[in-house]
C-alpha cells in the first residue's frame, strides 16, 4: 500500500559551485546536495541535481576511491585523452575546434548527465551505499551544479 503526502506543492533552486584541483576528479556531493535539501523546507519529492556543464556528469554510486579509480580508468579506456601533449591515437574531431577536451565530453556521455533522486521527511531518502558523485573530465576552473527540489512543503 502507497503513502499519500499532500500539501502545498513548491520548488526551490540553489547552485553550487566547484573547482577541482584536478583536470579529472570524482568527488562526493552528497552532504552538500543533503544542506540544500533541508535548507528547501521541502518535505516529498525529488532532487535534480545537474552538472551545468558538458564535461562534468553526477551520478550515484557507492563512495568508495578504489571505485573511484576502476571508473577513471573504464572511461579512459573508452575514451583516452588526445590533448596538446600529443597523445598517441586518433585526434578527435571536436580539436579542429581548437579545444583539446574531446574525451571529456564523450566520458560525460558515458557516466551519464544529471540524477534525479527521492525526497522523504525533508531528507535525502537513500539506499544503504548510494552516495551523489560529480565527476570533472575538464576541470580546474569554476563551475556550478544545480540543484531543483520539487514537491511537497513541510506543515
Amino acid at each position: 500500500m502507497g503513502e499519500l503526502i499532500t500539501g502545498q506543492a513548491a520548488t526551490y533552486v540553489e547552485e553550487m559551485h566547484i573547482n577541482t584541483t584536478k583536470r579529472y576528479e570524482i568527488c562526493c556531493i552528497t552532504r552538500d546536495v543533503e544542506r540544500i535539501v533541508a535548507q528547501s523546507g521541502i518535505k516529498d519529492g525529488l532532487v535534480l541535481v545537474n552538472p551545468m556543464h558538458i564535461t562534468a556528469s553526477c551520478y550515484v554510486n557507492d563512495l568508495e576511491y578504489g571505485l573511484h579509480h576502476d571508473i577513471m580508468a573504464w572511461l579512459e579506456k573508452l575514451a583516452p585523452y588526445h590533448g596538446a601533449e600529443g597523445r598517441t591515437g586518433e585526434e578527435y574531431h571536436h580539436h579542429r575546434t581548437g579545444e583539446d577536451n574531446g574525451d571529456a565530453h564523450l566520458k560525460r556521455q558515458l557516466l551519464g548527465q544529471q540524477v534525479t533522486m527521492p525526497v522523504k521527511d525533508g531528507r535525502l531518502h537513500l539506499g544503504t551505499w548510494e552516495q551523489i558523485h560529480y565527476a570533472e573530465f575538464d576541470g580546474q576552473r569554476d563551475k556550478r551544479i544545480l540543484v531543483k527540489i520539487v514537491g511537497v512543503m513541510a506543515e
